[in-house]
């Protein structure tokens, strides 16, 4: 965990693959528990810390993450990014094959299986079905994969995933969608690179950029 920026009310901070933002079966330690612990500690501060949580990332994603650090930061960012428009999000995924077309947007129809923790792409809206809607572009390429931009329109599960894998460009070491062998850390490479959006309470821009994972070559590469 890298601090990106903080004040008051906000902490950005860019994940590590592998790090969880929020609690789940494992019982693992989790990025909320280490910001936490880094506020207590540089603000000497007793008791409990207040930290909210305002969205997350897949546990082998890495990158932005936002943190509240007021209750009323918590309730305002919640609700920007409830709206959608009021937060720009930009990731960078390298994938094992080139698009089609070096940019362009993807409009699909997805659905969720709970139990195998995926999500399915369709061309049309079916049953159960929600909208979702990204665009990318082709920023770079080595000898053997690519590097995409890609900016949501909207926030659905594994939206980015199953997105890029439905026009067979599947993200490196992301098994769950295709791709033919994992990477050694268990990440994927996918990259939370950028967020703006107007600061909850200040009502200045805030823009962070996070680096790339350190230690995977394959980003260096892109780097």
């Amino acid at each position: 965990m890298t601090v990106l920026y903080e004040d008051n009310h906000v902490i950005i901070v860019n994940k590590a693959p592998g790090e969880i933002v929020q609690g789940d079966k494992t019982g693992d330690r989790t990025l909320a528990d280490e910001v936490k612990a880094y506020i207590k500690h540089k603000y000497n501060k007793p008791g409990e810390v207040f930290l909210g949580v305002v969205h997350r990332l897949d546990r082998p994603v890495s990158g932005v993450v936002v943190f509240a650090r007021t209750s009323k930061a918590l309730a305002r960012l919640n609700e920007m990014f409830r709206v959608g428009g009021k937060i720009r999000k930009t990731y960078h995924a390298i994938v094992c094959a080139a698009p089609a077309e070096p940019s362009g947007t993807l409009t699909h129809w997805l659905t969720r299986n709970e139990k195998q923790n995926k999500a399915y792409a369709h061309r049309q809206e079916v049953p159960g079905s929600k909208k979702a809607v990204l665009d990318y572009r082709l920023i770079g390429s080595s000898d053997r994969y690519h590097l995409l931009e890609v900016n949501l329109h909207t926030g659905r599960h594994h939206q980015i995933r199953c997105q890029l894998a439905a026009m067979r460009c599947v993200i490196k070491g992301d098994l769950k969608y295709g791709a033919p062998r994992s990477n050694p850390d268990g990440s994927i490479c996918l990259h939370a690179r950028h967020i703006e959006f107007e600061h909850p309470v200040s009502h200045k821009l805030i823009a962070v950029d996070a680096p790339y994972p350190e230690g995977n070559k394959l980003w260096a590469v892109f780097g």
